[in-house]
């Protein structure tokens, strides 16, 4: 029984049809180095694969996340020492001026100086970082302290995620950082413009207290720095051992795949010299 013509070239079509495209994936594997590009290469490792680089995006973002963390909280504790420090000039301060040889001109001069202390602790209270205040609580957006002390933030620290179910406070509410030093300054100044030594002494014992308070801040600030770091690199290790996992799922063996893809060559010359003999002979036989 004689095959028709057509047959022929439609069997030949399709067999180089195929040859051509294994050919094509065997020199896109050698050009990418990948072995899997799309669902039918390996379906069971193209999931995996998905699954891996999902893993890999979050920790990006994760590590984004604590990059900034980080920075919020360096600024943090950079502010906090500076007003601690202005704390230690004030109490100083206070010690000299209620001496009973300090007289009435020369506490006026002083409450001048805790005014510029004041504003000084406002400023840092202020601190911004990329346009955001770190001590407006969550309201990132909002100067947290007016000149005369008001404070426009509120009482929720602003976080930050560090993990699928943790996070960690990095802003603070400023109100709770720095309202009670703000309120001793004011009343400072106030004793010293008003040459009430009483004030004075009262104001000293509450800078005592400020101080300590402070002091408890900038020790909270360091320990979340440690727990961050201490995350960061637990991430670091999972991030390696993820892109190590991946690389042996998706990365091809290069060797391997340029034997692969120099056959495949072979086999695709070989298909079309036969089918040429082939064509040729039914047209042959078809005349």
């Amino acid at each position: 029984m004689r095959v028709a013509n057509s047959t022929i070239y439609d069997v030949i079509k399709y067999n180089l049809g195929n040859i051509s495209e294994e050919l094509n994936h065997a020199n896109k594997v050698v050009s990418t180095g990948k072995r899997i590009s799309e669902p039918s290469d390996d379906p069971v490792g193209l999931t995996q694969v998905l699954n891996i680089k999902s893993a890999l995006s979050n920790f990006e973002q994760l590590g984004r996340n604590m990059d900034m963390g980080k920075s919020w909280l360096i600024a943090s504790e950079s502010a906090a020492t500076n007003v601690q420090d202005l704390v230690s000039d004030a109490k100083a301060l206070c010690v000299q001026m209620a001496s009973s040889n300090t007289g009435a001109a020369q506490r006026i001069s002083a409450s001048e100086n805790v005014r510029n202390m004041l504003e000084e602790v406002i400023s840092l209270a202020n601190t911004e970082l990329n346009g955001r205040y770190i001590f407006s609580g969550s309201k990132t957006d909002a100067t947290p302290f007016d000149q005369d002390g008001t404070y426009n933030g509120d009482g929720n620290p602003f976080e930050i995620r560090i993990g699928r179910d943790s996070s960690v406070e990095v802003g603070s509410d400023g109100e709770a950082v720095f309202g009670s030093v703000i309120s001793t300054l004011s009343d400072l100044k106030d004793a010293l413009a008003s040459d009430d030594v009483d004030g004075i002494q009262t104001a000293m014992d509450n800078l005592d207290a400020d101080f300590d308070h402070i002091s408890k801040k900038i020790s909270d600030v360091g320990s979340k720095m440690v727990r961050m770091e201490i995350k960061e690199a637990i991430f670091q290790d999972l991030k390696i051992n993820n892109t190590e996992r991946l690389s042996k799922i998706e990365d091809a063996d290069l060797a391997e795949a340029i034997i692969d893809l120099e056959e495949k060559k072979l086999a695709y010359q070989a298909a079309l010299s036969s089918s040429a003999n082939v064509m040729q002979l039914s047209l042959v036989d078809y005349l």
